[in-house]
């Protein structure tokens, strides 16, 4: 945790479970204060989720957050997936986070228009384990709002992983007023799971801004001809039977793999290829959405 959870609890007349009780109510109002007032310099917060891993989620954040940031935007890039954290290796962090004179986290600068926070970045040993229960990641997650000093942003891009559990659901509570972007890959099996984040959006009312098919396709570099990998229209014939916006298709690119581990997104170099395009295509409908 960003600071220690539990304080001890004041020595005074009455029941001692009754005034850590009072203690408890005062911190999380004062963490509520903290985290509305953080909140209030954002403009607009879109949180990217799939229902199954391994369809390029980290991916498309870091690469929407790049692209966002390069149009001139002020952006910035939480990372709440606590047991998987990539997108520190996709920006090329490698440093711990420093802590403001106001003891707030201070946001890794990529450049002028983006800065980034991942659990990753607060551990000493990168490979180390983090083996918590639901309550440390959802004041994991809330820390990561109210004790971290974002300053005005044009956009907050939120990376949390797979699935419909704590980090989402943390996400959704603290940040009611955040957007979905749906990631998927065209295969049955990705977009099975892909219906049942859509099913979240619908339970806990959070406004889906649409779907995004990634690795829709690969051009072979030999005889040039595509190729579908993981099938392909899944997403579009998803989103049309949903009632959802279909954002595009990006392909797949083994630039784009290239680039994540060396810490540079691909957005962020002055390439012009399909997937950039494509890519480009699915931030300019994701601004229209707004």
């Amino acid at each position: 945790m960003i600071h220690d959870s539990v304080d001890k609890a004041k020595k005074g007349s009455g029941c001692p479970s009754q005034g850590a009780g009072n203690d408890y109510a005062a911190r999380q109002k004062k963490e509520d204060e903290a985290i509305l007032a953080s909140l209030s310099c954002i403009k607009h917060k879109i949180f990217i989720l799939s229902g199954k891993g391994g369809v390029g989620k980290s991916s498309v954040s870091a690469n929407l957050a790049a692209s966002l940031s390069k149009k001139g935007y002020k952006t910035g890039l939480m990372d709440v997936d606590v047991h998987g954290p990539s997108i520190a290796q996709m920006l090329g962090i490698k440093d711990i986070l420093d802590i403001s004179e106001n003891h707030l986290l201070i946001p890794k600068k990529i450049s002028d228009t983006l800065k980034v926070v991942s659990v990753q970045s607060l551990m000493q040993d990168k490979d180390q384990a983090i083996i918590w229960r639901g309550p440390a990641k959802t004041g994991m997650i809330r820390q990561f709002v109210s004790s971290v000093e974002w300053g005005d942003l044009d956009f907050l891009i939120i990376d949390a992983p797979p699935g419909t559990g704590d980090e989402p659901l943390t996400v959704v509570q603290t940040i009611p007023e955040a957007l979905g972007v749906i990631v998927t890959t065209p295969q049955e099996v990705a977009l099975a799971d892909i219906r049942k984040s859509i099913s979240f959006c619908k339970t806990v009312r959070l406004k889906t801004l649409g779907i995004v098919e990634n690795m829709a396709g690969f051009k072979c570099p030999h005889c040039h001809e595509p190729i579908t990998l993981f099938s392909s229209g899944g997403g579009e014939r998803t989103a049309k039977s949903q009632g959802l916006t279909f954002l595009g298709s990006i392909p797949f690119d083994t630039a784009v793999v290239a680039s994540g581990d060396n810490g540079v997104p691909i957005m962020f170099q002055d390439k012009k290829t399909e997937f950039t395009m494509a890519f480009d295509q699915v931030v300019d409908n994701i601004l229209k959405q707004l």
